[in-house]
């Protein structure tokens, strides 16, 4: 009988699309499906928190949620042609766009009964917040529909009741009839662009007054591109137009002002998708997701692809990109930057999303199914805590990356390694037993499939196996006495016995349930060559 040989694989890497079989022997570490995972910060595989509903109101029926921002001590949310606030989504949600608010602000009970601001055909919501003096900072809203102009609107009063506080809301004029699609604060002026009559020109407003688009410092540009998103990184303006890259300079000096190309052969999908994350700015093009990154000489930038291991869906995303919504959110606490798309017609369960995951080596990818999400927003709320929040297409608001179900729906998730062949494709192997390093979070029964041979038809195939011994360790100062498991591990390695033989084979790990998240870090497989065939 051959001897027992040890094969160990430590998992990392992320998603990988984009290697052929034979290669990805070569990183045994990456996933070839990684579905409601996340690559965790400290390595290894965790499938996601859920979300859950955000108080039990919904601030204007079952409209599309078409924009969401962290404000003050809660929440604003545009949901179908009105804007809202709540501290908690319990009571009856503040309505925001109402006319002919006194300059000097009103009272709440002034405010509330104003007639409403008739806004029209909303659709999918920029935010930009000039902090200024005010308590909260000056909400300016534009939306991709191009109807309307920029809305402004502030709160004041800190006391935690709301009907003492004043409200003030406007329209911003640019110009005559111009409205905005994009918006967002720069250097002290308001930026603003989207006019569906000049979609290649850019406004900015009087220096220290984001309402005033006349006065001092105040001024506008036209570029050689339709505009498609507006993003302040560091000192300059970066401009995403359709099929190149601009940025504007020295904003504050009439004398030097510029506008300078980055690039004429890239261009962004869609500004839903810049975000900043780690000093970096990160977005969609046509190839990928791409970085703009500040090189070693003062005022250069390069872009950089980050997005290769995972190129055959990019490809499948940017085919449809003119079907699809998109929408994305940094989670700072996970170094995580979030990208969800959808269609109109898509349901919840069929929503799809990507996570990106920077690590040492760079962004490390997986994907999401079940999370409609064409709004979401995180940001730190008047206590100085990061609160994160969707919206869906019913009108329903949710509290995002919390709990342990899609609002009690159970989460799939699944991880599949390569197929391993323990470094010889030409030689018969047994499986005796694997051993699967695990952290879990709370009770968790992920199952296990392993196929052999690529799960070839003409090779008998074991059945799948039920993890349910998965011991959560009991750790001092957290743990409940008689729930918790005294004396197991913190990272538990559970061993299971396998049955079968193969040249080849592949791991699967699955769950669909509402049990807690649990960590994949590594598998140990015991195994006996057996000879060539």
């Amino acid at each position: 009988m051959a001897g027992s040989q040890p094969f160990s694989v430590p998992l990392g890497g992320g998603l990988n699309k984009s290697t052929n079989s034979l290669a990805l022997l070569q990183t045994p570490g990456v996933a070839t499906k990684l579905k409601n995972f996340e690559v965790a910060t400290e390595g290894g595989y965790r499938r996601i928190n859920g979300f859950s509903l955000f108080g039990d109101t919904l601030p204007n029926s079952s409209n599309d949620v078409e924009g969401l921002l962290v404000y003050a001590d809660g929440v604003i949310a545009v949901v179908g042609n009105d804007i809202f606030f709540s501290k908690d989504g319990e009571d009856a949600w503040l309505q925001l766009n109402k006319d002919s608010v006194a300059g000097s602000g009103d009272n709440y009970s002034t405010f509330t009964g104003r007639s409403e601001l008739s806004l029209t055909g909303l659709d999918q919501c920029e935010f930009a917040v000039f902090e200024g003096t005010s308590d909260y900072g000056e909400v300016v809203i534009t939306d991709k529909s191009g109807n309307n102009k920029p809305f402004l609107f502030k709160m004041t009063g800190t006391s935690a009741d709301i009907t003492t506080r004043t409200y003030f809301a406007s329209q911003i004029t640019i110009s005559g009839t111009t409205k905005a699609k994009f918006c967002t604060i720069h250097d002290k002026h308001l930026v603003v662009s989207g006019d569906p009559s000049t979609p290649n020109t850019i406004y900015y407003s009087s220096t220290n007054d984001i309402d005033s688009f006349s006065g001092t410092g105040s001024g506008s540009i036209t570029l050689e591109d339709k505009v498609v998103g507006l993003k302040s990184f560091r000192n300059e303006l970066f401009i995403f137009c359709q099929n190149s890259i601009f940025k504007l300079q020295n904003i504050n000096n009439s004398s030097t002002i510029a506008v300078v190309p980055v690039t004429k052969n890239v261009g962004c999908l869609d500004g839903q998708t810049i975000q900043e994350i780690a000093g970096d700015l990160i977005f969609l093009a046509p190839d990928g997701f791409r970085t703009v990154a500040g090189t070693a000489r003062i005022g250069d930038v390069e872009l950089g692809t980050i997005s290769k291991q995972i190129q055959p869906l990019i490809n499948k995303i940017a085919a449809a990109s003119n079907t699809l919504q998109f929408s994305s959110v940094v989670l700072r606490d996970k170094s995580q930057y979030r990208m969800f798309y959808s269609s109109s017609s898509d349901t919840t369960a069929n929503s799809k999303g990507i996570i990106g995951t920077l690590r040492p080596q760079g962004f490390e990818w997986s994907e999401t199914l079940g999370i409609q999400a064409p709004s979401i927003t995180s940001g730190f709320d008047s206590a100085g805590l990061e609160k994160v929040f969707h919206g869906d297409r019913d009108g329903k608001i949710f509290n995002h990356n919390t709990g342990n179900s899609f609002n009690n729906v159970a989460i799939l998730a699944e991880y599949q390694s390569p197929d391993y062949d323990y470094g010889d494709l030409g030689t018969l192997k047994t499986l005796d037993y694997a051993k699967f390093s695990f952290t879990p979070e709370g009770d968790c029964q992920p199952t296990l499939r392993y196929k052999f041979d690529y799960d070839s038809n003409t090779t008998p195939q074991p059945v799948d196996i039920v993890l349910d011994s998965i011991p959560e360790p009991a750790i001092f100062g957290s743990a409940t006495f008689n729930s918790a498991k005294f004396g197991a591990a913190e990272v538990p390695l559970v061993r299971q016995t396998l049955t079968g033989s193969g040249h080849s084979n592949f791991f699967r790990i699955f769950s669909e349930d509402t049990n807690a998240p649990y960590t994949i870090n590594g598998i140990y497989i015991n195994y006996r060559p057996s000879g060539r065939q």
